[in-house]
């Protein structure tokens, strides 16, 4: 990625000729200790939504019926994973990532139980309330652990870009191991998967007590960092990144149903596979890249080219085609995300970074679940594809906010404080 936002540390570093590369990154001491057990448990959310489609679609014979189980299960991470965040910057990732793993496992097996047991709808929804809002909010965490080891550092728009690889990997990973389990094992056997990994990775990831970052403290009193959401700039990314939870849940949704028309189910994981590896494929181009580019403009052609992409889902009838668009827009994607996750780094200060990745996180999941719903509901009653209209209609929508708030990505220098309780400042925000 390119370099966004350049503190006093990295302009000693501002000669080298481009950027520190991957392998430096890696070889940061005590990184692996929390990217293993994090990369298992991030598995949960690119598994929840597809495994809960499959496995509902399967009892109630609706796409509709299964979209509205997922989105119910999105909507509650959307809405309770920046307050999960907060949480993580003012008492530490490891008293609120440990009750969530449990819940978030108690709460999967039993929507599952009631999915079996032809349960009625609303039975359904009320598991996945608690379902969506428990899911571990692993990617912010392991994010904020990045920004603590790496301070200051030209490593750190590494980090970021290595970050989006790792999330895209696990959409690679988890939609492909979700349907084979799903369609080769059992309708269940995604879901309880997921709990299982939500559980073993989840513990592992909190045990790495010497990498999560310090609570900060003032005297005997905890400091609680003001709201990420104040910040202008991260407000136009929350709108950005539900045009990307658009893309996520409308082709889950289309994908599931055209290969279920043309008598070939399986092929769903490798279709939303080859989007994802796009998406994967492209992210690593990206972050090995020395970029000239300002990021704001940067985030501004990429998403414009991602919804020139989306545009072009609903009209593709055979699978050669759509894999081909499938995989041009999951290229499309990673520059974006890389982009708006960086840009955090500058626009939002230390103490409320792991609330603002969560609210990133959470408007996906917001966006995916909208689309899920809506795309289910084109699927069922109108014809075969309708349900791609959702990704171009959210990633257009988006667009339009991106260009007409723009001016509010732009960092600007946090020289200017105002004081905000004891031994706390604030940036004065200008808009």
């Amino acid at each position: 990625m390119a370099a966004t936002v350049t503190t006093s540390k990295e302009s000693k570093n501002s000669s080298a000729s481009s950027r520190p590369g991957y392998g430096q990154l890696l070889r940061t001491r005590g990184a692996w200790t929390f990217l293993l057990p994090g990369f298992a448990a991030r598995q949960p959310f690119a598994m929840l939504t597809i495994s809960i489609v499959l496995l509902v679609q399967h009892t109630t014979g609706s796409y509709g019926a299964a979209g509205a189980a997922a989105a119910v299960t999105g909507v509650s991470m959307a809405l309770f994973a920046p307050y999960s965040g907060r949480l993580a910057d003012r008492y530490g990732q490891r008293v609120v990532l440990i009750p969530g793993v449990l819940i978030h496992t108690l709460s999967g097996l039993t929507l599952t139980a009631l999915a079996l047991a032809d349960a009625p709808l609303w039975a359904l929804f009320v598991a996945a309330v608690p379902t969506g809002a428990s899911v571990p909010q692993v990617g912010p965490m392991v994010r904020a652990r990045w920004g603590v080891k790496l301070q200051g550092s030209p490593l750190m728009t590494t980090a970021a870009a290595f970050e989006s690889v790792t999330d895209e990997l696990t959409f690679v990973v988890g939609p492909l191991l979700a349907t084979a389990l799903c369609t080769a094992v059992d309708p269940a056997a995604g879901l309880v998967t997921e709990a299982a990994l939500t559980l073993l990775g989840g513990l592992l990831f909190a045990a790495q007590k010497s990498t999560q970052p310090s609570v900060a403290v003032s005297g005997h009193a905890r400091v609680e960092p003001a709201s990420a959401l104040r910040v202008p700039g991260v407000r136009v990314l929350i709108v950005t990144f539900l045009g990307i939870g658009s893309v996520f849940g409308g082709m889950q949704v289309s994908l599931a149903a055209f290969t279920e028309s043309i008598g070939e189910p399986g092929l769903n994981g490798v279709l939303y596979g080859t989007f994802a590896a796009g998406n994967m494929l492209s992210g690593v181009v990206c972050g090995a890249i020395a970029w000239k580019a300002a990021p704001q403009r940067r985030l501004l052609l990429g998403y414009a080219a991602l919804a020139l992409a989306a545009s072009g889902l609903w009209a593709a009838h055979s699978v050669l085609v759509l894999a081909g668009l499938g995989l041009l827009v999951g290229m499309c994607i990673a520059p974006a995300l890389i982009t708006g996750y960086t840009l955090v780094e500058g626009l939002v200060p230390e103490g409320a970074r792991t609330e603002a990745f969560t609210w990133l996180t959470g408007a996906v999941a917001l966006g995916q679940a909208a689309a899920v719903t809506v795309a289910g509901q084109l699927e069922d009653r109108f014809w075969g594809g309708a349900g791609f209209l959702v990704p171009m209609g959210g990633t257009l929508l988006a667009l339009v906010t991106l260009v007409a708030l723009r001016s509010r990505l732009v960092v600007r220098p946090r020289g200017r404080t105002v004081a905000r309780g004891v031994g706390h400042r604030v940036p004065v925000a200008v808009d």
